[in-house]
């Protein structure tokens, strides 16, 4: 727990240091232009409407089908109630702090010229849909891990979240409707938000099974009497 909590502390100030530069307009601030444009020489017709298929999942439609399909599959398998508890309180805490957060910004999106339709007009910083999809998968994902023992399942459980993540926050770049650091932002502050929410998770079971388990018992050493003989 250790560990995860200065995990959680390195994330958060590097979110921190994220949106300093952007308000500054300095340091990571410059890899915005470059990254767009080389976004740009990427783009096809073909490829544009992949990128924006699979953009959508992340969503104010596509992530509640996705959260709730997930959701569901963990609550079945694990006969518990505690995914809906975990994910649907996260996720509507990472909704609640992304709106906050771009009224706070107000940071303007790229120009239309340089993004691919459909267009958006919200505030750009931070990107909505990698901050609430790297909070739903990696809940999702901790949660499978907790479920399933065995090492090849959690491995492809981790491999498979971390590139769904990276996408998406990638093509939000590529299809020029967040900035880079829009999305550097989103994820570092998501991951943050994930560890402390698997670090309260953790806590409470170590809680609750130190309260089944009670007092530790105490063993008496018996008396010996030194008793003579009649």
């Amino acid at each position: 727990m250790l560990v995860g909590g200065v995990l959680v502390v390195i994330m958060a100030l590097l979110g921190a240091e994220v949106y300093d530069n952007v308000v500054d307009d300095v340091g990571l601030a410059n890899l915005d232009k470059p990254a767009l444009s080389f976004a740009e020489g990427l783009r096809n017709p073909w490829l544009d409407s992949v990128v924006t298929g699979f953009t959508n999942i992340g969503g104010g439609i596509g992530m509640p089908i996705l959260a709730s399909i997930l959701v569901a599959w963990l609550t079945y398998v694990g006969r518990t109630w505690r995914a809906l508890i975990v994910v649907g309180g996260a996720a509507a805490f990472s909704v609640t702090a992304t709106t906050i957060g771009k009224k706070l910004v107000g940071r303007t999106r790229p120009d239309h010229a340089d993004a691919v339709p459909p267009y958006e007009d919200s505030p750009s910083f931070p990107s909505g849909h990698t901050l609430n999809t790297t909070v739903v998968i990696g809940l999702v994902v901790y949660l499978a891990c907790v479920q399933f023992q065995r090492t090849v399942v959690r491995v492809s459980l981790i491999t498979g979240g971390t590139l769904f993540i990276v996408a998406m926050g990638l093509s939000r770049v590529f299809l020029g409707h967040h900035w880079l650091t829009d999305v550097m932002a989103a994820w570092l502050l998501g991951l943050a938000w994930v560890g402390i929410v698997i670090l309260a998770h953790r806590l409470f079971h170590v809680l609750r099974k130190r309260e089944h388990a009670g007092p530790a018992p105490t063993f008496e050493h018996p008396v010996i009497r030194d008793e003579q003989p009649s």
